[in-house]
């Protein structure tokens, strides 16, 4: 087998988090929240090996112990925005994220360090049709800020290509880590992808304290019936409900028979005499 790409040496981590976000209505984009985290504390997650952490743009409580500075103007673009943050950059290396990237983790950054180092001068995430995601990347610091001295124009692409950056493809997965929230929409559709996946962690997490096999259960019956039980009685009895319809399927009951029952009997609650 062969090793493993040595790490490179350390590396800080610049967020660009300004920005106007036009087309979430002009909202704290950064601030929004994904399965309780807001998305600059999932960025600031994927890089928590950073000796040093730079925000770029105003003031939050989140992440705690950040470098936060502005971009002049503020506002002003994510090439203003960069300059802004290399100025407080200290480690041979540098990791660059936008901040609304929910679906990024630590050990896809770890992957981008290590094709930097075996590049030597920066790595770049692509997504699944080859295109670079120029706010998912890893630079060599002296390289990264001797182009952003010498560029005079706008572009992120403008700045970075000329760096030849190595394209890193990661394997697929069911959260594209270089989704990001641009639209009230795409916000939504994180929020449901997220919530999705840690609703099945838990589901994992308990079958296994438990002893139990994943596939005794079935998810989407057991929340429909949940669903109707709370619209149709009340919403404490859900879960009452759903731990009722354990003890039966425990007892020998079918559990899409016993669901099914359920149901009809939650339907015609509220109108009985």
């Amino acid at each position: 087998m062969k090793p493993s790409p040595a790490l490179p040496a350390g590396f800080d981590a610049v967020i660009l988090a300004g920005g106007r976000a036009r087309r979430m209505g002009g909202a704290d984009k950064p601030a929004a929240r994904v399965a309780g985290r807001p998305l600059i504390g999932w960025a600031a997650a994927a890089v928590a090996g950073a000796a040093r952490l730079v925000v770029v743009g105003p003031p939050r409580p989140e992440p705690p112990g950040a470098v936060t500075v502005c971009e002049d103007p503020p506002g002003g673009g994510p090439v203003p925005a960069l300059r802004a943050g290399l100025r407080e950059v200290r480690a041979p290396w540098v990791v660059l994220l936008a901040a609304d990237l929910p679906f990024l983790r630590a050990h896809q950054v770890e992957r981008l360090r290590r094709a930097a180092a075996r590049q030597g001068r920066g790595a770049v995430l692509v997504d699944a049709e080859g295109r670079p995601q120029w706010l998912i990347g890893c630079w060599r610091t002296a390289a990264l800020r001797a182009a952003v001295h010498a560029y005079r124009g706008a572009s992120l692409h403008g700045l970075l290509a000329p760096l030849e950056p190595l394209p890193v493809r990661l394997p697929a997965g069911d959260r594209p880590p270089w989704y990001d929230c641009d639209t009230p929409e795409s916000l939504e559709r994180a929020r449901s992808i997220a919530e999705g996946r840690m609703l099945e962690e838990w589901i994992e997490a308990v079958c296994l304290e438990l002893g139990l096999e994943r596939d005794q259960l079935d998810r989407d019956l057991v929340l429909n019936l949940a669903r109707d039980v709370a619209h149709g009685v009340a919403r404490p009895a859900a879960p009452l409900t759903a731990y009722l319809l354990g003890l039966a399927v425990g007892r020998g009951a079918a559990a899409r028979d016993a669901a099914a029952r359920i149901t009809d009997l939650a339907e015609g609650w509220a109108g009985r005499d």
